[in-house]
């Protein structure tokens, strides 16, 4: 574990770095998450960030991770809590997430432990050194299953068919970083699992300089996926009326 006792308290500086850090349900594991990512970060010298731990939750809900997000987050100014009364899924926490991010770098990660946390690290070193707005990664190498392995190659495959022109590879796959600039130009409104399609649509749309690198996604360990066939029907749902959307826009001009 890295030794950061003598760090500086973020209350009265600007972080160079906030990760968004998606929590839902992750329960008692999201501990370690934590702490691997604060070590990771120590360690490789960003000066200065916050993570965002963003535990929103339905009303009636028995699950503990909003409660042990609070804990963490009492004992480390560099975190975060984000607990809301939910009003959406994973794209309504996202949403709340960056609003409450203060970096000039800001990264949405998932916290299920599928990411090691050395790829965020990647990630926010090509950003600094490269001439890009967005990084994101894509995962050349699963550990997920069949199942999630093919429900994953349909859903690109309509995105690409509907959207040529976006070069950019696993849309879904996190982490992915933007500048501060690149975020207030994003107009994000999606409640549900197609904001990422949402951010790379958009980032397309202005022209935005996207960098990619490979990442290894590992298996899920702990509890189920919360992806299944019914998300892949509400992904291609989306895209079909977005794709419709943006044709009629077009057809205006």
């Amino acid at each position: 574990m890295v030794d950061d006792s003598n760090r500086p308290s973020l209350q009265d500086q600007t972080p160079d770095l906030s990760v968004i850090v998606l929590c839902y349900h992750a329960g008692e594991p999201i501990k370690l998450l934590v702490q691997r990512l604060i070590d990771a970060l120590v360690g490789s010298g960003v000066p200065t960030f916050e993570l965002v731990l963003v535990a929103n939750d339905w009303p009636g809900s028995t699950d503990q991770t909003a409660k042990i997000v609070s804990a963490l987050a009492i004992a480390d100014t560099r975190l975060v809590p984000v607990i809301e009364r939910k009003e959406g899924m994973m794209g309504w926490d996202v949403r709340q997430g960056l609003r409450r991010a203060h970096g000039n770098v800001l990264a949405i990660f998932e916290g299920d432990g599928q990411v090691a946390p050395v790829e965020l690290i990647r990630a926010y070193n090509l950003l600094r050194r490269g001439s890009y707005d967005i990084v994101k990664t894509y995962r050349a190498a699963r550990h997920d299953g069949f199942k999630r392995r093919c429900l994953s190659f349909v859903y690109n495959g309509l995105f690409h068919l509907l959207f040529p022109r976006v070069r950019a590879r696993d849309i879904n796959s996190k982490p992915k970083l933007l500048t501060r600039a690149a975020y207030e130009q994003l107009r994000l409104s999606a409640d549900d699992w197609f904001i990422d399609a949402e951010i790379m649509l958009q980032a397309q749309s202005l022209n935005l300089r996207i960098g990619e690198l490979p990442t290894t996604f590992q298996s899920l360990e702990g509890r189920q996926s919360f992806v299944t066939a019914g998300t892949v029907v509400e992904f291609i749902g989306n895209l079909i009326r977005y794709r419709f959307k943006t044709f009629r826009r077009s057809r205006r001009r």
